[in-house]
């Protein structure tokens, strides 16, 4: 039996029996593009997974055919100023901040097209488990021209090296399951959705039966790692730079009008 939660309709979130709370980002017609109240949704679960003692592992995954395609670029119509940026950023950071805080283990289940935001959601989990037909990609030097934060780009940079971060965003290509488990982008690729749901509920059963302080205490150490590797302040320049720029508004533009951007640098 699953108990299911309120909430949006864009979000659901149930406990299952075996102690895994599931968020299911079921915005099926935009392949799950965030928008902001889903994104603190999100934070609400990660803090309820913390809360809950029924919880013993955090679940993300997508239906539809999409695990998340990114932030909703919509929301980006309005941009102009650094301030902007930066409180989207910040607010970015709340998010996948509370999830990495999890006390218990975090599980991103990945059937479908996971990018932009959707793989900074992903990069934030502590395991990473996709079907055969998932992709990845961060292809916003093609769409939007804007940038990645650098806590985000030290999440996927510390799954997969400098070299292949800036491969992936330089080419802004998609890249298959199979491609991302040889780059240690996922850790593990699953036939098919069933096979998906049957091995997370059994990744949940293993992990609850070990030391939870160990556990714990390795992504928090962790975590603290990277947070030493980085100031608040760091890259605030490089963020207002991208979103503050013409070529970003075009971007947006651009993509809202279904056509090609054209880039000048500016």
């Amino acid at each position: 039996m699953s108990r299911a939660v309120p909430g949006s309709g864009d979000v659901r979130v149930e406990l299952r029996d075996a102690g895994a709370l599931w968020v299911t980002f079921a915005r099926g017609r935009t392949r799950n593009a965030m928008t902001f109240a889903m994104y603190e949704e999100l934070e609400a679960a990660a803090h309820r997974a913390d809360a809950d003692a029924g919880v013993r592992a955090l679940v993300l995954a997508g239906e539809g055919g999409a695990f998340v395609a990114g932030t909703d670029i919509a929301q980006f119509a309005g941009f102009r100023t650094a301030e902007d940026a930066y409180r989207y950023e910040d607010f970015m950071e709340r998010v996948l901040g509370a999830l990495e805080a999890v006390r218990k283990p975090t599980i991103a289940a990945i059937g479908g097209a996971t990018t932009g935001g959707g793989l900074a959601i992903a990069s934030a989990c502590d395991l990473r488990i996709a079907t055969t037909g998932a992709t990845f990609g961060m292809p916003i030097a093609r769409t939007l021209g804007n940038c990645l934060a650098l806590a985000n780009l030290v999440r996927v940079a510390s799954l997969i090296g400098a070299a292949r971060t800036k491969e992936l965003v330089f080419t802004a290509r998609i890249v298959t399951a199979a491609e991302a488990l040889a780059s240690g982008l996922v850790t593990e690729v699953v036939a098919d959705d069933a096979a998906l749901s049957a091995r997370v509920d059994e990744l949940v059963r293993l992990l609850s039966g070990h030391a939870p302080l160990t556990l714990w205490a390795t992504k928090e150490g962790l975590r603290r790692v990277r947070e030493r590797l980085l100031r608040e302040e760091d890259g605030r320049d490089l963020v207002a730079l991208c979103y503050t720029s013409a070529d970003f508004r075009e971007g947006v533009r651009a993509f809202l009008e279904k056509r090609r951007p054209v880039w000048r640098g500016e």
